[in-house]
C-alpha cells in the first residue's frame, strides 16, 4: 500500500513539473504562426468593361469627352476634341490619335475619354491592355479622378488622383505609377509613386493594372506590382481620399510641364495610343 501511494505521488510530481515547463515555454514547440492574409479579393468576372468590338466612335453609353484647349493646368499644347479622327474604334481597338494641326487655340489635336457618370467605381481591379505612342513631346496616361467633390477644395488634388499608367516620350522605356492627394502631390513635391523600365511600350501591348482596396492602392504592369500606397492608421482625407467613387480617363497630352520638358518633335506625328480592352473587376470580401 505504501509503495502504491509513493508511486502515485511521483506521478503527480512529474505531471506538475511538466505543467510548469509548458507554461514557461520549455515544453514542445507550438505550431508556427500563420501569416495574416488580406480580407479582400476581386471578382473573376468584370462588372464593367469595353472590349472595343464595334467600329466607329467610342461607345457613348460608356465614354464621354473632356474638351478644351486651355492647357489643363499643365501648360499642355493640345486641344481635346470629340472628332472621330482623334478617337475611334477600329480593328478591335480604341485608337486615340494626337495630330499636328491647328485646333482651337493650339497646334495639336487629341482626345481625352472619361467614364464619369457612366462608369464610376469605389475600389476594384482595373485592367487596361494598351500600346503607347512614341516620341518626344507625347504624354499618354491611363488614370482616375474622383467623380465627386467630397473633400477640401472640392477639386484637385484634395479629392485624389490615381495614375495607373503615365509615360513621357523623352524617356521612352520608363513607366510611371503615382497617386496624388492634398498631402501628397507633385505641386508640393510630396507625391507618392514609382517607375519601372519596360521595353517595347510602344511596340507591344502591355496590361496596366490598378488594384484598389480600403487598405491600399497597388499599380502593376503585366502582373508585376511596382508601386503600393498603403493607408496608414493615422491617415484622414488629406492623405487618403480614396474611399469615394472614381472614374477612368484615357488620353494623349502633347507637351506640357512634364511631357514637354525636352520640347516636342513635330516630325513624329500623328501618334496613337491603342487600347485593346478596359475591364473593371469589383472588390469582394472574403
Amino acid at each position: 500500500m505504501q509503495e502504491t501511494i509513493t508511486l502515485f505521488r511521483r506521478l503527480r510530481l512529474a505531471a506538475f513539473i511538466t505543467s510548469i515547463s509548458t507554461s514557461a515555454g520549455c515544453a514542445q514547440p507550438s505550431e508556427k504562426p500563420q501569416p495574416a492574409t488580406s480580407q479582400y479579393e476581386f471578382a473573376t468576372t468584370p462588372s464593367w468593361q469595353d472590349e472595343f468590338d464595334t467600329p466607329g466612335k467610342p461607345n457613348p453609353a460608356k465614354w464621354s469627352y473632356d474638351l478644351g484647349d486651355h492647357g489643363w493646368g499643365n501648360n499642355e499644347l493640345e486641344n481635346y476634341t470629340d472628332k472621330i479622327e482623334n478617337a475611334k474604334v477600329e480593328n478591335g481597338n480604341l485608337v486615340i490619335t494626337a495630330i499636328k494641326e491647328p485646333s482651337g487655340k493650339q497646334q495639336y489635336s487629341s482626345a481625352r475619354l472619361v467614364s464619369k457618370g457612366k462608369g464610376d467605381f469605389t475600389y476594384g481591379k482595373f485592367e487596361i491592355r494598351a500600346k503607347l505612342p512614341k516620341g518626344r513631346g507625347t504624354w499618354p496616361a491611363i488614370w482616375m479622378l474622383a467623380s465627386g467633390n467630397s473633400y477640401g477644395n472640392k477639386g484637385w488634388p484634395d479629392n485624389g488622383e490615381i495614375d495607373i499608367m503615365e509615360h513621357v516620350g523623352f524617356d521612352q522605356d520608363r513607366l510611371h505609377g503615382n497617386i496624388h492627394t492634398k498631402a501628397f502631390n507633385h505641386a508640393i513635391k510630396t507625391n507618392k509613386g514609382n517607375n519601372i523600365i519596360v521595353k517595347g511600350l510602344s511596340e507591344d501591348f502591355h496590361v496596366y493594372t490598378c488594384e484598389w482596396t480600403p487598405e491600399a492602392v497597388t499599380i502593376l504592369v503585366d502582373g508585376n506590382a511596382y508601386f503600393t500606397f498603403k493607408k496608414e492608421a493615422s491617415y484622414q482625407w488629406p492623405e487618403w481620399p480614396f474611399d469615394k467613387p472614381f472614374h477612368l480617363i484615357l488620353n494623349i497630352a502633347v507637351g506640357g510641364n512634364w511631357g514637354g520638358q525636352k520640347g516636342v518633335d513635330d516630325s513624329i506625328f500623328p501618334q496613337k495610343m491603342e487600347v485593346d480592352y478596359v475591364r473593371v473587376y469589383p472588390l469582394v470580401t472574403k
